[in-house]
């Protein structure tokens, strides 16, 4: 029997605030995608899903509890008005990257393959991980735009492993494959605090190659407009969110907390300063596992965090 490449979600047949929910990827049509894939390259032989393999359906859950007549259509303070700014924006969730536990290398395949077709139709793309691995395939599908994209990184942690236990694809190595993909251009990188898997090589590698790392202390002390003023203006970009790169108080639903990360205000004003220097070509939230939330905040804040990109996304200059 033939594996699609999406699925629905495993733990509710639920999309996000329930928009169009898409049974084959060829059937895509859409303005902003919705897509959850589940799992990155394991460090270990014996092993794939991990805690946040169940972040994306997490996410999907959250937002259909709230009232989805209200999330979508009642004026938003974040926004300026509703969701959709009662635009003509089609926004669709794609489900989840099917897996095959036999080959873990498919999973990525999949991924790659699904967000080409996204990326070719010139639509927005959001994913949700997932360990920080999982942008990999999406950084590889970037490719069809033919154009040099600006990577922004937000993180307490560099991801500039080239490999761990033989594996090179895993969630501690994505920025250095970004910097070997051709049309990533300037890398950005935001929020580096504490001990992480970094070692001196890694950061001078990550100099050497020119990558502009503000420290979580440093964009404390000059604020996220200065940061913004220092990411080459007019794009294209990408976005890349782990969650433990927000500061715990926020998002403690992570493996690695660690104090002194983005608050809420300073990832919104990063999201749409973001949005309105350039066309951002997709973004990512990954690294979320659910079993250590505290009264669903991560949740909360992942899905607030969403809607302030949809809601951005739609009053940008390129779909007016």
């Amino acid at each position: 029997m033939k594996i699609g490449l999406i699925e629905p979600p495993t733990l509710l047949p639920q999309s996000f605030l329930d928009f169009p929910m898409i049974e084959t990827i060829e059937e895509f049509e859409g303005d902003i995608a919705i897509l959850g894939i589940p799992y990155g390259m394991s460090y270990e032989t014996h092993s794939m899903a991990n805690e946040q393999s169940r972040a994306p359906d997490m996410i999907r859950q959250l937002s259909n509890k709230t009232d989805i007549f209200y999330s979508r259509n009642h004026y938003d303070w974040d926004l300026g008005g509703s969701l959709l700014d009662d635009r003509d924006i089609k926004v669709v969730d794609c489900g989840n990257v099917s897996s095959d536990k036999t080959d873990h290398k498919q999973h990525y395949i999949r991924a790659e393959q699904v967000a080409r077709n996204i990326f070719s139709k010139k639509a927005s793309l959001i994913t949700l991980g997932g360990d920080h691995g999982v942008p990999i395939p999406v950084l590889r599908a970037l490719e069809v735009f033919g154009e040099k994209i600006t990577l922004i990184h937000v993180d307490a942690h560099l991801d500039w492993r080239h490999e761990i236990n033989g594996e090179t694809q895993g969630y501690s190595s994505p920025i250095r494959r970004a910097s070997e993909m051709p049309w990533i251009d300037k890398i950005v990188q935001i929020g580096m605090r504490g001990i992480g898997s970094a070692r001196t090589g890694e950061v001078d590698d990550a100099r050497a190659y020119g990558a502009q790392i503000i420290s979580a202390y440093e964009m404390h002390d000059i604020g996220m407009d200065a940061v913004l003023d220092r990411i080459p203006d007019g794009g294209p970009y990408y976005l890349t969110i782990d969650a433990d790169g927000i500061d715990p108080t926020i998002m403690p639903a992570v493996m690695a907390q660690t104090p002194g990360g983005l608050n809420w205000i300073q990832i919104r004003k990063l999201i749409h300063g973001l949005v309105n220097k350039g066309r951002v070509l997709g973004m990512d939230l990954v690294e979320i596992a659910p079993r250590y939330d505290v009264e669903n905040i991560t949740l909360i804040h992942a899905e607030r965090l969403i809607c302030n990109f949809i809601g951005a996304t739609v009053r940008a200059d390129y779909y007016a």
